[in-house]
């Protein structure tokens, strides 16, 4: 006899089984982590539960993300999709998936966004991939030294308030990427930039002009986010030297430069690296909700498109 299934939305009993599917499923203790720190999770947390387990679950949090049209649109974020090793392959995401969007749109979210290695799981549900694409070379090789009214160091307990000015005018007209709050900034951000992710602060003159992560490997350095004040782009030629300088210090061949196509990125860029090659993240899935299908196309296709892997959920 078949053990009948219920997919509902979580409740505080479920927690215990909750976390222990996400052990499972992952690795990382970002996924509890994140989500303890979201009050309205619970109702917005679907589960397939047998026997009083649960046995699979998908979470969304709404989330404002700009569009092509230089608004803000608001986006249900859908992330901690796992299913117990015994419980796959018998439909359980694609069930959660369906309650997780009807939840969206009654919530007034425009599309739906989420990041996976593994597509095929929501094509059924109607997500459709993009690609972010980025160059990635040898480090540069010769790079000028700082001019003295320039300071650029690792400063890993850096007063995250300097920098979200930053980030906010670094990217306020930029498509996909997240409009952060002061949560984000004092939750989200420090949990996906903590150590060894390598934090870079450029100072002019003593004031905050730019800022870069970096994520060092023995032969590689991927750079994941950078912002810089308007009114001093250099911001970037210094940050993008420092790391430079260091990668050749240290012997590392290969620079990943994780960054959209800017203007002011793109001047910088030889600081930072040579011989540049595009790559692509193809990692990402949209849906529409109440939007239409070509304001989400206009959104992942627009030059200078991008999410920064600290508003990953």
């Amino acid at each position: 006899m078949t053990t009948p299934v219920d997919y509902r939305p979580a409740t505080p009993a479920d927690v215990p089984s909750l976390h222990a599917t996400w052990a499972e499923a992952f690795t990382s203790a970002h996924v509890t982590q994140l989500y303890a720190h979201d009050p309205g999770r619970l109702p917005r947390t679907f589960v397939a539960v047998e026997a009083g387990t649960v046995v699979a679950a998908v979470y969304y949090l709404p989330r404002r993300v700009r569009n092509a049209a230089g608004g803000v649109d608001l986006v249900g974020g859908v992330a901690n999709v796992a299913t117990r090793v015994r419980a796959r392959g018998r439909g359980h995401i694609r069930r959660l998936l369906d309650l997780a969007v009807t939840a969206m749109a009654a919530d007034g979210c425009a599309w739906s966004l989420l990041f996976t290695g593994t597509p095929g799981v929501y094509l059924s549900s109607g997500y459709r991939p993009f690609a972010l694409h980025y160059p990635s070379g040898r480090p540069a090789a010769a790079v000028a030294p700082l001019p003295p009214d320039w300071i650029v160091q690792a400063e890993a307990g850096v007063d995250r308030a300097q920098l979200a000015p930053l980030h906010e005018a670094f990217n306020a007209r930029r498509p996909l990427s997240t409009v952060r709050d002061a949560d984000d900034w004092r939750l989200r951000v420090p949990v996906w930039y903590a150590p060894p992710t390598q934090l870079l602060v450029a100072r002019h003159h003593g004031r905050t002009a730019g800022y870069l992560a970096a994520q060092w490997a023995p032969k590689s350095v991927r750079v994941v986010e950078v912002a810089a004040r308007p009114d001093r782009p250099e911001a970037l030629r210094a940050l993008f030297g420092a790391v430079a300088r260091t990668a050749v210090g240290r012997g590392v061949r290969e620079c990943v430069a994780r960054l959209p196509a800017d203007p002011a990125i793109d001047a910088a860029l030889p600081y930072l690296l040579t011989d540049p090659v595009t790559q692509a993240d193809a990692t990402g899935m949209v849906r529409p909700i109440h939007a239409a299908p070509d304001h989400l196309a206009a959104i992942t296709e627009a030059p200078g498109a991008f999410h920064w892997p600290a508003d990953y959920l």
